[in-house]
Protein backbone atom coordinates (compact mmCIF):
# COMPACT_ATOMS: atom_id res chain seq x y z
CA UNK A 1 0.00 0.00 0.00
CA UNK A 2 0.92 3.67 -0.61
CA UNK A 3 2.10 5.70 2.29
CA UNK A 4 0.96 9.38 2.35
CA UNK A 5 2.76 11.70 4.49
CA UNK A 6 0.51 14.15 6.74
CA UNK A 7 0.21 17.04 3.68
CA UNK A 8 -0.72 14.46 1.49
CA UNK A 9 -4.02 13.92 2.92
CA UNK A 10 -6.28 15.35 0.61
CA UNK A 11 -5.00 13.20 -2.05
CA UNK A 12 -4.94 9.75 0.13
CA UNK A 13 -9.05 10.98 0.34
CA UNK A 14 -9.67 11.74 -3.34
CA UNK A 15 -7.17 8.13 -4.46
CA UNK A 16 -9.81 6.54 -2.19
CA UNK A 17 -12.74 8.03 -3.83
CA UNK A 18 -11.53 6.50 -7.07
CA UNK A 19 -10.96 3.47 -5.85
CA UNK A 20 -14.61 3.14 -4.49
CA UNK A 21 -16.01 5.30 -7.63
CA UNK A 22 -14.01 1.74 -9.89
CA UNK A 23 -16.17 -0.56 -7.41
CA UNK A 24 -19.48 0.46 -8.26
CA UNK A 25 -17.63 0.90 -11.93
CA UNK A 26 -19.08 4.83 -12.13
CA UNK A 27 -17.01 5.86 -15.09
CA UNK A 28 -18.33 9.25 -14.70
CA UNK A 29 -17.45 9.83 -10.82
CA UNK A 30 -14.07 8.12 -11.69
CA UNK A 31 -13.61 11.21 -14.53
CA UNK A 32 -14.51 13.59 -12.02
CA UNK A 33 -12.40 12.59 -9.02
CA UNK A 34 -9.12 12.13 -11.62
CA UNK A 35 -10.16 15.87 -12.28
CA UNK A 36 -9.83 16.92 -8.74
CA UNK A 37 -7.05 14.78 -8.02
CA UNK A 38 -4.87 16.54 -10.90
CA UNK A 39 -5.90 20.15 -9.26
CA UNK A 40 -5.23 18.86 -5.70
CA UNK A 41 -1.73 17.46 -6.93
CA UNK A 42 -0.90 20.78 -8.28
CA UNK A 43 -1.60 22.70 -5.68
CA UNK A 44 0.12 20.65 -3.00
CA UNK A 45 3.58 19.74 -4.55
CA UNK A 46 3.07 23.44 -6.39
CA UNK A 47 4.10 25.10 -3.39
CA UNK A 48 5.64 22.73 -1.06
CA UNK A 49 7.94 24.27 1.71
CA UNK A 50 11.25 23.36 2.28
CA UNK A 51 10.68 20.98 5.81
CA UNK A 52 7.87 18.80 3.29
CA UNK A 53 10.52 18.53 0.61
CA UNK A 54 12.57 17.29 2.84
CA UNK A 55 10.05 14.23 4.27
CA UNK A 56 9.99 13.33 0.51
CA UNK A 57 13.57 13.12 0.40
CA UNK A 58 13.40 10.71 3.42
CA UNK A 59 9.92 8.82 2.24
CA UNK A 60 9.84 5.33 3.09
CA UNK A 61 8.73 4.67 -0.74
CA UNK A 62 11.75 6.51 -2.05
CA UNK A 63 13.68 4.29 -4.55
CA UNK A 64 17.24 3.44 -2.74
CA UNK A 65 20.50 3.13 -4.86
CA UNK A 66 19.37 -0.99 -5.41
CA UNK A 67 15.90 0.14 -7.12
CA UNK A 68 18.12 2.19 -9.16
CA UNK A 69 20.42 -0.12 -10.31
CA UNK A 70 18.09 -2.96 -10.95
CA UNK A 71 16.26 0.02 -13.52
CA UNK A 72 19.39 1.16 -15.29
CA UNK A 73 21.68 -1.34 -15.44
CA UNK A 74 22.09 -5.06 -17.03
CA UNK A 75 24.54 -8.13 -16.57
CA UNK A 76 25.35 -6.44 -13.44
CA UNK A 77 28.06 -7.87 -11.42
CA UNK A 78 28.38 -6.83 -7.88
CA UNK A 79 32.01 -5.66 -6.21
CA UNK A 80 32.19 -6.74 -2.38
CA UNK A 81 35.04 -6.25 0.30
CA UNK A 82 37.88 -3.36 1.09
CA UNK A 83 40.45 -5.90 0.55
CA UNK A 84 41.16 -5.26 4.15
CA UNK A 85 38.45 -5.71 7.03
CA UNK A 86 35.29 -6.48 5.69
CA UNK A 87 32.38 -6.16 3.16
CA UNK A 88 29.90 -2.76 3.70
CA UNK A 89 26.61 -3.67 2.65
CA UNK A 90 25.79 0.19 3.56
CA UNK A 91 27.84 1.23 0.05
CA UNK A 92 26.86 -1.25 -3.39
CA UNK A 93 29.39 -1.18 -6.15
CA UNK A 94 28.43 -2.56 -9.40
CA UNK A 95 29.73 -2.97 -12.60
CA UNK A 96 27.82 -3.64 -15.79
CA UNK A 97 26.40 -1.35 -18.75
CA UNK A 98 23.87 0.75 -18.75
CA UNK A 99 22.15 1.62 -22.61
CA UNK A 100 25.29 -0.04 -23.92
CA UNK A 101 27.86 2.02 -21.44
CA UNK A 102 30.36 0.46 -19.39
CA UNK A 103 29.61 1.63 -15.95
CA UNK A 104 30.59 1.57 -12.19
CA UNK A 105 27.77 2.65 -10.53
CA UNK A 106 28.57 3.04 -6.72
CA UNK A 107 25.60 3.97 -4.38
CA UNK A 108 24.49 4.04 -0.66
CA UNK A 109 21.90 1.81 0.18
CA UNK A 110 19.46 2.78 3.15
CA UNK A 111 17.58 -1.26 3.53
CA UNK A 112 13.99 -1.50 3.61
CA UNK A 113 12.18 -3.02 5.88
CA UNK A 114 13.39 -3.57 9.80
CA UNK A 115 15.58 -6.99 8.78
CA UNK A 116 17.21 -4.90 5.90
CA UNK A 117 17.63 -1.46 7.44
CA UNK A 118 19.34 -3.25 10.05
CA UNK A 119 21.46 -5.44 7.51
CA UNK A 120 22.08 -1.77 5.40
CA UNK A 121 22.82 0.03 9.29
CA UNK A 122 20.03 2.23 7.96
CA UNK A 123 22.41 3.48 4.80
CA UNK A 124 25.39 5.03 7.21
CA UNK A 125 28.42 3.72 5.90
CA UNK A 126 31.52 2.77 7.82
CA UNK A 127 34.94 3.34 6.79
CA UNK A 128 35.37 -0.20 5.19
CA UNK A 129 32.22 1.34 2.68
CA UNK A 130 34.38 4.16 1.75
CA UNK A 131 37.25 1.72 0.83
CA UNK A 132 35.51 -0.07 -0.82
CA UNK A 133 34.21 2.83 -3.31
CA UNK A 134 37.72 3.79 -3.32
CA UNK A 135 38.64 0.15 -4.00
CA UNK A 136 35.75 0.01 -7.02
CA UNK A 137 36.41 3.50 -8.67
CA UNK A 138 40.71 2.40 -9.05
CA UNK A 139 39.11 -0.38 -10.82
CA UNK A 140 37.12 1.70 -13.21
CA UNK A 141 39.99 4.01 -13.74
CA UNK A 142 41.98 0.92 -14.59
CA UNK A 143 39.54 -0.19 -17.42
CA UNK A 144 38.67 3.32 -18.59
CA UNK A 145 35.07 2.83 -17.15
CA UNK A 146 33.22 6.04 -16.65
CA UNK A 147 31.65 6.41 -12.95
CA UNK A 148 28.05 6.86 -11.39
CA UNK A 149 27.70 7.63 -7.78
CA UNK A 150 24.09 7.64 -5.83
CA UNK A 151 24.00 9.49 -2.63
CA UNK A 152 21.59 8.77 0.23
CA UNK A 153 23.08 8.58 3.53
CA UNK A 154 22.22 9.90 6.54
CA UNK A 155 25.68 10.66 7.37
CA UNK A 156 28.74 8.18 7.86
CA UNK A 157 28.43 6.07 10.79
CA UNK A 158 29.83 7.51 14.20
CA UNK A 159 30.09 4.48 16.17
CA UNK A 160 33.09 3.96 18.26
CA UNK A 161 34.36 0.85 16.01
CA UNK A 162 34.20 3.31 12.68
CA UNK A 163 36.13 5.86 14.16
CA UNK A 164 38.40 3.16 15.64
CA UNK A 165 38.64 2.29 12.27
CA UNK A 166 39.36 5.52 10.52
CA UNK A 167 36.03 6.96 9.79
CA UNK A 168 37.56 10.52 9.02
CA UNK A 169 40.25 9.55 7.49
CA UNK A 170 38.67 6.97 4.97
CA UNK A 171 36.17 9.77 4.34
CA UNK A 172 39.30 12.23 3.93
CA UNK A 173 41.06 9.61 0.93
CA UNK A 174 38.28 9.37 -1.47
CA UNK A 175 38.16 13.67 -1.21
CA UNK A 176 41.70 13.30 -2.11
CA UNK A 177 41.92 10.21 -4.74
CA UNK A 178 38.66 11.22 -6.89
CA UNK A 179 40.02 14.59 -7.49
CA UNK A 180 42.46 12.47 -9.91
CA UNK A 181 40.77 9.78 -10.86
CA UNK A 182 40.93 10.04 -14.89
CA UNK A 183 37.41 8.90 -15.79
CA UNK A 184 34.33 11.12 -16.15
CA UNK A 185 32.70 10.92 -12.71
CA UNK A 186 29.27 11.95 -12.07
CA UNK A 187 27.32 12.31 -8.79
CA UNK A 188 23.84 12.80 -8.04
CA UNK A 189 21.82 13.10 -4.69
CA UNK A 190 18.74 10.50 -5.28
CA UNK A 191 17.49 11.08 -1.36
CA UNK A 192 19.67 12.79 1.42
CA UNK A 193 22.73 13.72 1.40
CA UNK A 194 24.29 14.04 4.92
CA UNK A 195 27.34 15.36 5.75
CA UNK A 196 30.46 13.68 5.18
CA UNK A 197 28.86 10.22 4.73
CA UNK A 198 27.78 11.85 1.21
CA UNK A 199 31.22 14.13 0.40
CA UNK A 200 33.07 10.50 0.69
CA UNK A 201 31.17 9.95 -2.66
CA UNK A 202 30.39 13.42 -3.84
CA UNK A 203 33.95 14.25 -5.41
CA UNK A 204 32.90 14.45 -9.24
CA UNK A 205 33.06 16.35 -12.58
CA UNK A 206 29.25 16.70 -11.97
CA UNK A 207 27.38 17.04 -9.17
CA UNK A 208 23.49 16.88 -9.38
CA UNK A 209 20.32 16.36 -7.29
CA UNK A 210 17.10 14.97 -8.05
CA UNK A 211 14.03 17.75 -7.28
CA UNK A 212 13.02 15.72 -4.23
CA UNK A 213 16.65 15.59 -2.63
CA UNK A 214 18.36 17.41 -0.02
CA UNK A 215 22.08 17.89 0.49
CA UNK A 216 23.44 19.49 3.96
CA UNK A 217 26.58 19.78 6.28
CA UNK A 218 24.09 18.42 9.17
CA UNK A 219 20.40 17.01 9.68
CA UNK A 220 17.77 19.42 10.25
CA UNK A 221 17.82 17.58 13.55
CA UNK A 222 20.83 17.98 14.66
CA UNK A 223 21.03 21.67 13.77
CA UNK A 224 18.07 22.32 15.52
CA UNK A 225 19.30 20.36 19.03
CA UNK A 226 22.35 22.29 18.64
CA UNK A 227 21.29 25.46 18.11
CA UNK A 228 18.30 26.00 19.93
CA UNK A 229 18.22 23.11 22.30
CA UNK A 230 14.82 22.16 21.23
CA UNK A 231 13.91 19.56 18.74
CA UNK A 232 10.93 21.37 17.53
CA UNK A 233 12.96 24.22 15.71
CA UNK A 234 13.59 21.16 13.06
CA UNK A 235 11.00 23.08 10.01
CA UNK A 236 13.29 26.67 10.83
CA UNK A 237 16.50 24.69 10.71
CA UNK A 238 15.68 23.37 7.65
CA UNK A 239 14.43 26.99 5.96
CA UNK A 240 17.67 28.06 7.05
CA UNK A 241 20.27 25.34 6.49
CA UNK A 242 19.39 26.22 2.41
CA UNK A 243 19.10 22.49 1.57
CA UNK A 244 17.29 22.10 -1.48
CA UNK A 245 18.49 21.39 -4.73
CA UNK A 246 17.15 25.13 -5.73
CA UNK A 247 18.98 27.10 -3.01
CA UNK A 248 22.35 24.78 -3.63
CA UNK A 249 21.98 25.70 -7.24
CA UNK A 250 21.53 29.28 -6.69
CA UNK A 251 25.09 29.07 -4.59
CA UNK A 252 26.33 26.99 -7.24
CA UNK A 253 27.01 24.00 -4.82
CA UNK A 254 25.85 22.02 -6.99
CA UNK A 255 25.74 22.13 -11.25
CA UNK A 256 22.07 20.60 -11.85
CA UNK A 257 18.94 19.76 -10.79
CA UNK A 258 17.03 16.66 -12.17
CA UNK A 259 13.41 16.94 -12.58
CA UNK A 260 11.42 13.69 -11.19
CA UNK A 261 7.56 13.43 -11.26
CA UNK A 262 5.43 16.00 -9.51
CA UNK A 263 4.23 13.15 -7.06
CA UNK A 264 8.09 12.26 -6.16
CA UNK A 265 9.91 9.53 -7.49
CA UNK A 266 8.55 7.15 -5.52
CA UNK A 267 5.43 7.23 -7.52
CA UNK A 268 6.86 6.34 -10.67
CA UNK A 269 10.42 5.25 -10.24
CA UNK A 270 10.91 3.99 -13.90
CA UNK A 271 10.78 7.76 -15.17
CA UNK A 272 13.12 8.86 -12.41
CA UNK A 273 15.45 6.15 -13.58
CA UNK A 274 15.51 7.15 -17.35
CA UNK A 275 15.82 10.69 -16.21
CA UNK A 276 19.35 9.75 -14.13
CA UNK A 277 20.26 7.49 -16.98
CA UNK A 278 20.08 10.54 -19.79
CA UNK A 279 21.81 12.99 -17.19
CA UNK A 280 24.82 10.45 -17.15
CA UNK A 281 25.08 9.28 -20.41
CA UNK A 282 24.95 12.80 -21.85
CA UNK A 283 27.54 13.94 -19.06
CA UNK A 284 29.70 11.06 -20.17
CA UNK A 285 29.58 11.68 -24.04
CA UNK A 286 30.73 15.25 -23.33
CA UNK A 287 33.79 14.36 -20.95
CA UNK A 288 34.84 12.14 -23.56
CA UNK A 289 35.37 14.61 -26.06
CA UNK A 290 37.76 16.45 -23.44
CA UNK A 291 41.29 15.14 -22.57
CA UNK A 292 41.85 13.74 -19.78
CA UNK A 293 43.98 17.10 -18.59
CA UNK A 294 40.99 19.18 -19.47
CA UNK A 295 38.54 16.91 -17.79
CA UNK A 296 40.82 17.13 -14.36
CA UNK A 297 42.05 20.44 -14.74
CA UNK A 298 38.10 21.63 -15.07
CA UNK A 299 37.38 19.18 -11.93
CA UNK A 300 39.69 20.68 -9.99
CA UNK A 301 38.55 24.59 -10.64
CA UNK A 302 35.22 23.50 -10.09
CA UNK A 303 35.88 21.89 -6.35
CA UNK A 304 37.97 24.23 -5.55
CA UNK A 305 35.49 27.51 -6.44
CA UNK A 306 33.40 25.83 -3.93
CA UNK A 307 32.40 28.50 -0.65
CA UNK A 308 33.77 31.89 -0.34
CA UNK A 309 36.32 33.22 2.64
CA UNK A 310 38.02 36.17 3.07
CA UNK A 311 41.58 36.53 4.69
Amino acid sequence: MATYLEFEKKIEAIQDEIVAAYAIANMELVEKHQNELHREVNRTFGSLSDFQKLQLARHPDRPYSLDYIKLLMCNAYEIHGDRAFRDDPAILCYLGWIDGQKTMVIGEQKGRGQKNKIKRNFGMPNPEGYRKALRAVRLAEKFDIPVLMLIDTPGAYPGLGAEERGQSEAIARNLFEFVAIKVPMVSIVIGEGGSGGALAIGVADKLAMLRYSVFSVISPEGCSAILWDDPTKVEDATKALKITPNDLYEHKLIDDILEEPLIGAHRDKETTAQAIKKYFLQTVATLREKTIEQMLDERYVRLTAVGAYTE
